[in-house]
This record gives C-alpha cells, structure tokens and sequence, in this order.
C-alpha cells in the first residue's frame, strides 16, 4: 500500500528563521539528496519504494511528503524518518536540524478517488466532517494497522494536554461548566475536543504548505491541475480557476493568522469568508481524529458543536471570488499579505 508520510524538520533551537534565498537552498539540498534516493531499506533488510515526494519550506524548517510503497504503516514512517535523517546528516548545512515529527497522513489519491466519484452513486457527502472521515478511514483493505487501547490512551493524553494552548477559548466553549449543576459535556471531553482543534491545526498548516508546492509545479490554478490537493481540493470548486499560487500563499497566510489566535487570549471573532472556510476544515479535521482514535464520544462531538455555535452565531457569509480576504467589517483583523490585492 501507498502511504503518505509527513516528515516535519526544524531549525535548531536558537537558529535565526531562513530568508527567502536560505529557502531556496535548502530546497535544492533537499530536492538533491531525495532524487537519489530510489528504494529505502525498511526494518529488517526489507525494501521501501520511494515513488513521489513534495517539498515546502518555510522559515523555521521544511515539511517533506514521502510517499512509499510499504507492507504497513510502521514500515512506512520507520523508513521515511530513516532516510531524511541520513540526508541531514550527510549535508553539511543541514546536520543540525531536528525531526520534529514523521507520521502518516492520507494519501491524496484516496481524496481524488471520492472527489472522481462526485458525479455516481459514491459522490461524497456535502457535509465536511463526513467527507474528512471517509477520506482518511478510505477502503477497509487499507487499514493494515489498528490501534491498540495504549495508543488510543496516549491519544486521549496529549489532546487534553493541548487543551490549555486554545488560550482563547475555555473549556465553557465547549459546553462544560464547573457549576454545581451537572454539565452537558464532561471535562475530559471538553479537553479532548479543544486539544483535537490545536492538534488539527498543525494539519491544516502542513496541507496549505504541500498544496502551495503542489500548486507551484502543476499549476497555475487548480483547475488547470491534475494533481489532488489536500485542503484545496475542498474549497468551493465553482472559484477553482482563481485558486493560484498567489491565492495559496494569502489563504496560508490567513490561516497562520487565524490558527495564532486561537491560542491567544483573544480570538475577536471570525474575520473574513476564507476564515470561515478554514475554520470548517480546522473543525472537521478535529472530529476526524477524535473518532479515529476511538475519541468521538457523544460527549466529545456535542463539545464540538458547542464551540461551532460560539464561532459561527454571528456571522454567516456566501463565499465570492472578490471578497474572500475582505474584513466583514472594520474591527476584524486580516493579515497585510492576505488583504493586499495587488
């Protein structure tokens, strides 16, 4: 099977952030070392088949997508991280740096297999969260690895753990409340729905980085593209000609900015219609993880309703084409880069 396997490096700790020329380096180092690279020994002497990758830099690392031919997913991250660490180590320049993180994401071609499919009997469902879910549980013979009660734990953990990052957002966002009262949602899983929107952050910002180096390649708009895009893909396709390079960049933009203030004290609300859009994938990627790990409880799906309520009762906008990044009004904040239309 095919796994996409994202490989996240980052700059040692104290390192001033790459420039513009830097990035371009470390694309042509990386681009180098992986164009080497036909097979990967994976655990055990056996053979991994390397058979695409992206590359996005930005100014504190790179995220590379490996996608390898492997008999399962630990082969497939095992010798994905083995093989980046070997190119970082052989470069010079580059033998500081550190994994930060190597795990598998969806393989787009499971995303292009429902969207192929939207026309037939299995065209994908309108509702976000539900297509999400399909998309990433894809066919049950691709599923060569189920988790066992430590890993689901270990889940439960860290996106609790996370919880406390939402700064902007206490846990009555969720629907719980320390009141004497029973509370609708329960503590844990007003915790594991706010950890599960920090942790889906990190995806949303990997997948805008590998749709804007996707893009770059075979572009120059979506719809003249053939190649399947992960957050892209699920914008209103009716706008895909005007999905550009440019367009991805001020979309990435947005949704630093967005993402950033969730973990500030004060969100200030949504800001324009691309927020709101992101903030649906954002919301949607946070269910789909719950309910792979076994986390979707009734409790931890009403949270996320409740935090929906509190984002979307006061705004409800028609996406254009000419006012995605264009404030709702004048106290809503949009990034520089994303407002300016030149």
């Amino acid at each position: 099977m095919t796994y996409a396997v994202t490989v996240d490096v980052q700059l040692p700790e104290g390192a001033r952030e790459l420039d513009e020329l830097q990035r371009e380096g470390v694309i042509f180092l990386l681009r180098k070392g992986l164009d080497s690279v036909e097979a990967i020994e994976g655990p055990d002497g056996m053979e991994v088949d390397l058979t695409d990758d992206v590359i996005a830099v930005h100014p504190g690392g790179a995220i590379l997508k490996l996608f390898v031919d492997a008999p399962a997913l630990e082969f497939a991250e095992e010798a994905a991280g083995e093989v980046v660490a070997e190119l970082l180590e052989r470069s010079e320049l580059l033998a500081e740096w550190e994994i930060a993180r190597c795990e598998v994401d969806l393989h787009p071609d499971l995303l292009q297999e429902s969207l192929d499919a939207a026309d037939g009997p299995d065209a994908p469902p309108a509702d976000l969260a539900e297509r999400a879910r399909r998309h990433a549980a894809g066919p049950p013979t691709a599923a060569p690895h189920r988790l066992d009660r430590s890993e689901v734990e270990a889940m439960r953990y860290r996106l609790r753990s996370l919880a406390p990052e939402l700064k902007a957002f206490p846990l009555e966002s969720f629907g719980h409340t320390d009141a004497e009262q029973e509370p609708a949602v329960g503590r844990e899983a007003a915790e594991v729905a706010a950890g599960a929107v920090v942790y889906a952050i990190d995806l949303l910002v990997d997948g805008l980085f590998t749709d804007l180096a996707g893009l770059e390649e075979d572009g120059p708009t979506v719809a003249d593209s053939d190649a399947a895009f992960m957050i892209l893909d699920d914008l209103p396709p009716q706008f895909a000609p005007q999905y550009t390079a440019l367009f991805a960049r001020r979309l990435t933009a947005t949704a630093v900015t967005m993402t950033a203030r969730l973990t500030q004290p004060r969100f200030g609300g949504l800001s324009c219609v691309a927020e709101e859009l992101l903030m649906q994938f954002l919301l949607a990627q946070a269910e789909v993880t719950t309910d792979l790990y076994g986390l979707l409880t009734e409790e931890v799906s009403a949270a996320l309703e409740a935090f929906a309520d509190t984002l979307y009762e006061d705004t409800e906008h028609e996406a254009k084409a000419e006012d995605w990044f264009t404030p709702f009004d004048a106290g809503r904040y949009v990034h520089p880069y994303a407002a300016n239309d030149d």
